[in-house]
């Protein structure tokens, strides 16, 4: 029997979570019986979503419990199999992230196709981050040929893929939000977005209404606070929100203010919609179909942030949550 590392939660954070919150566990994982499979996991994802599961409150998902291994998205390679259906050598993706190796039923992995892309790809464009994008483009959104789009936290996972799927579903511009030079640079430069706001430099009304000065007519929000509050007061008549993230408050300790002008919202007739991704897996095959044609024709930039090692994974998580990250934040795990 192999030993396995895992991440245990130890303690709710409050606030910022801490170093101290965590605790790395080393613990024996059985052999696999029939309809199992043995993975050892190559790719670990980190995500803002996991912050609220580290709270005790009910919520789309449930909450991480104390002193037991923490799951999300992972990549891995079977390395012992009770199926024939996934033999020993099969990349599969799964939702018991955190850990080194999983013993799971072969219903809870997913073969994934390492010919079209590789492995992690699975954990970020061709896996829900990318499905999240899409979905809150198309059926949250509604995108439409020649809609100006603005994005926040876009140079994120989410974020800028969403840009980018934007400009190939036929926006006419695309406006993106990140924090510092370098990022706002990049998203221009490597992303392919038409302007960029840097959110540290303030104004964000002037400054958005300078980078869209036609107006917004989708707005994907990834921040929520002043980030919508900026995007109510450009955005056009009949406008679409797609509500996805609120990250500017997954470390409050107090109740953040909503936007002080949410009656323009009124006037202008918009949509705002909040969704979550597990509610559109029936968009998964034609975005993935999609998504990996756009990645062929090099349409699609990919960017990952690595952090080798499951021992530094809660500071790779840390470190994405203070936006540290530039594309997807990824856990690579030595093989």
């Amino acid at each position: 029997m192999p030993t396995s590392r895992e991440v245990h939660l130890v303690a709710r954070p409050v606030g910022e979570p801490e170093p101290t919150d965590f605790s790395l566990v080393e613990t024996s994982v059985d052999e696999p019986g029939p309809g199992q499979v043995l993975v050892r996991n190559d790719w670990v994802s980190v995500d803002p979503y996991m912050r609220g599961r580290m709270n005790d409150v009910k919520s789309y998902v449930p909450p991480f419990q104390l002193n037991e291994p923490m799951d999300g998205g992972a990549v891995g390679t079977v390395v012992s199999s009770g199926s024939d259906d996934v033999p020993v050598g099969t990349s599969v993706s799964h939702m018991a992230g955190w850990r080194e190796y999983a013993l799971l039923p072969t219903k809870a992995v997913r073969t994934v196709d390492t010919s079209i892309a590789p492995a992690q790809a699975y954990l970020g464009a061709l896996g829900m981050v990318g499905l999240t994008a899409y979905a809150g483009l198309t059926e949250i959104a509604n995108l439409r040929e020649g809609d100006t789009v603005f994005v926040s936290g876009a140079a994120g996972a989410v974020g800028s893929l969403a840009g980018q799927i934007a400009r190939q579903l036929g926006a006419k511009r695309v406006v993106g939000s990140a924090g510092g030079p370098e990022k706002k640079r990049r998203l221009i430069e490597e992303f392919g977005f038409d302007a960029a706001i840097d959110y540290r430099e303030g104004e964000l009304t002037r400054r958005l209404a300078e980078a869209a000065p036609d107006g917004v007519d989708v707005y994907f929000d990834n921040v929520g606070s002043d980030h919508l509050q900026a995007a109510l007061n450009v955005m056009n008549d009949f406008g679409r929100v797609a509500l996805c993230g609120a990250v500017a408050s997954y470390n409050a300790t107090e109740p953040v203010p909503g936007p002080s002008n949410l009656f323009l919202a009124v006037g202008k007739r918009l949509n705002l919609r909040g969704f979550i991704v597990g509610d559109h897996n029936h968009l998964a095959e034609e975005y993935a179909r999609r998504a990996a044609g756009w990645l062929a024709e090099g349409k699609l930039h990919t960017e990952e942030t690595v952090v080798d090692g499951i021992e530094n994974s809660v500071q790779a998580f840390l470190d994405m949550m203070r936006g540290a990250n530039t594309g997807k934040m990824l856990v690579r795990l030595p093989q």
